[in-house]
């Protein structure tokens, strides 16, 4: 196990900065309601047996092809955006001639400091990086091993221009050898225009941490990108809660949202959604087209790996929201895509 992927512990000097943040309370970032795992230590040994021991049906019976990278048509100019979706929350986006990067976890293990590996449900995907063009923004929801990858930014760092993260975040990126003056950190509501494109970190509930000591050392969110024409939004990984309203309220409506949708149990129900609660999220954020994230890409719950998608589907075609579910490494433009039942 290489030592690096642990990041960088918090200095006297970033907690003394990420004191003077709002969500800073008693040591650590706080959620905006009170957030618990409900995990009882009688129960973690059961849960780490089905984690690493029981995989019926939580993995696909074969690997995962991906979709070859056709650069040309993917820096071709478009006036709507368009994007390709790795899986898990790995996503590649061109926006208003600007090509954005989101969670690049593309490394093959999930838990990478662990004795036990959660293995991508695709292979060879770090060679992915070979094919992309220059980078213009890198940009990180938070810390968690499955979003944050110690063997995908260096392998990215030499076509980065610059790198939008959570705030705390940062400091594993200079561990890594990227350049301070490179990074940018954001709060709750933080707010940055890169040419023509308004970018906005938005509230989840949810935690960071990469090891022992930093829990909640780091803030963990999703990203909005308003254009003159569009508006787009990355829900981010955590539970269900009234902040859905107000980032609709606040920076809505939406043409399109990328959902977190994957990876959930009822012991830890408040910090991941189930489907039907993603959909409900994506309709209190008045997002008209949304597409499930966060699954496809590893084991990291109990359920089946098609649940995810499945129940996505369903509840979105009760509330007559379209949806868009695309191959791993497909290109897709919303708005004139039609969508295949790849993974049965």
């Amino acid at each position: 196990m290489n030592k690096k992927q642990y990041g960088a512990k918090p200095t006297e000097a970033d907690i003394l900065k990420y004191s003077n943040s709002k969500n800073w309370k008693d040591g650590k970032f706080q959620n905006l309601e009170e957030t618990s795992m409900s995990i009882s230590i009688q129960n973690i040994p059961k849960l780490l047996y089905k984690q690493f021991c029981k995989k019926d049906g939580r993995e696909p019976a074969s690997f995962i092809a991906m979709d070859s990278f056709d650069s040309e048509q993917f820096l071709s100019p478009s006036e709507t955006m368009k994007f390709i979706w790795y899986g898990h929350s790995a996503v590649l986006i061109r926006i208003n001639n600007k090509t954005i990067l989101i969670d690049p976890m593309l490394g093959d293990n999930a838990a990478p400091i662990s004795p036990f590996p959660i293995k991508r449900f695709s292979k060879d995907t770090l060679n992915l990086i070979d094919e992309f063009p220059e980078i213009d923004l890198l940009m990180l929801t938070h810390d968690h091993y499955d979003h944050l990858d110690y063997k995908s930014i260096k392998k990215l760092k030499s076509k980065v221009k610059q790198y939008f993260v959570a705030l705390g975040v940062k400091r594993h990126l200079v561990k890594w050898g990227i350049h301070e003056e490179k990074i940018t950190e954001f709060d709750w509501w933080d707010a940055k225009s890169i040419d023509d494109i308004q970018i906005t970190f938005t509230p989840t509930r949810h935690f960071s941490g990469r090891g022992l000591t930093d829990r909640a050392k780091s803030l963990w969110g999703g990203w909005t990108f308003k254009t003159a024409s569009e508006n787009v939004w990355f829900s981010g990984d955590g539970g269900y809660g009234k902040h859905f309203k107000e980032i609709g309220e606040r920076l809505g409506p939406f043409d399109f949202a990328f959902m977190e949708c994957g990876q959930y149990n009822e012991n830890w129900h408040l910090i991941h959604m189930f489907p039907e609660e993603s959909v409900q999220a994506a309709i209190d954020a008045d997002a008209k087209h949304i597409m499930p994230v966060h699954w496809a890409g590893f084991a990291l719950a109990q359920h089946h790996w098609q649940h995810p998608v499945d129940e996505f589907i369903k509840s979105a075609e009760e509330k007559n929201i379209p949806v868009s579910y695309p191959r791993l490494g497909e290109l897709i433009n919303y708005k004139d895509y039609k969508n295949s039942v790849w993974w049965k």
